[in-house]
């Protein structure tokens, strides 16, 4: 069986709430894949997208991941405070490039140097979300990683984290790593390693 495009159209929207999140009601008509069409409605939740960075030292080869309370985590039943990639939305004016730098000095207190974009964003969950995480990978020094950072207007309490590259493939590998966006940057790290040590 051929795969056909078909075509979903929004035909109206309602804001259900609006705070650090935005909820929307969408009215939408879809076609079906056997033919026909549906009409769906369907929440949405929207927030702009982000970007999440990832942090190598090649000299020392070690990372660096943050470390700081996690709602989402607490309400899914896990401890909460777990090691992640630094991460924050990006602004309206900058690049995932500029908003990884600025969330790296921001969360760690380090310059981001050399910036490459590993992915251009991809849907965090595109059943229930319009976010997209773009990933941004570059080198740092973690001779000066360390201590508790953040911006104090957001309430962040964000810890330093420094560990060895081989330890946070190996998390990523045993599923010590729950956060998506620090499984893929783990993978990454896992092929693309010895390129950034070169």
């Amino acid at each position: 069986m051929t795969k056909r495009r078909l075509n979903a159209v929004i035909k109206s929207v309602r804001q259900l709430y609006a705070g650090f999140l935005r909820v929307n009601r969408y009215e939408l008509e879809v076609e079906q894949h056997q033919g026909g069409l549906r009409h769906l409605t369907w929440e949405v939740m929207e927030r702009g997208n982000s970007v999440a960075v990832l942090g190598y030292d090649p000299l020392r080869d070690e990372v660096v991941l943050v470390n700081e309370m996690r709602p989402g985590v607490l309400v899914g039943g896990d401890y909460p405070y777990a090691d992640n990639l630094v991460a924050g939305a990006i602004g309206d004016d900058e690049t995932p490039l500029e908003a990884g730098m600025r969330e790296m000095k921001e969360e760690t207190g380090l310059d981001l140097r050399d910036p490459v974009l590993v992915h251009p964003g991809a849907y965090v969950s595109s059943g229930g979300t319009s976010e997209k995480i773009a990933i941004v990978a570059g080198t740092v020094d973690t001779g000066l990683a360390g201590g508790v950072h953040g911006n104090a207007s957001e309430s962040e309490d964000i810890l330093t984290v420094v560990l060895a590259a081989e330890e946070f493939i190996e998390r990523t590998r045993r599923a010590v790593i729950t956060d998506l966006k620090t499984l893929v940057a783990g993978y990454w790290l896992a092929e693309y390693r010895h390129r950034m040590r070169k």
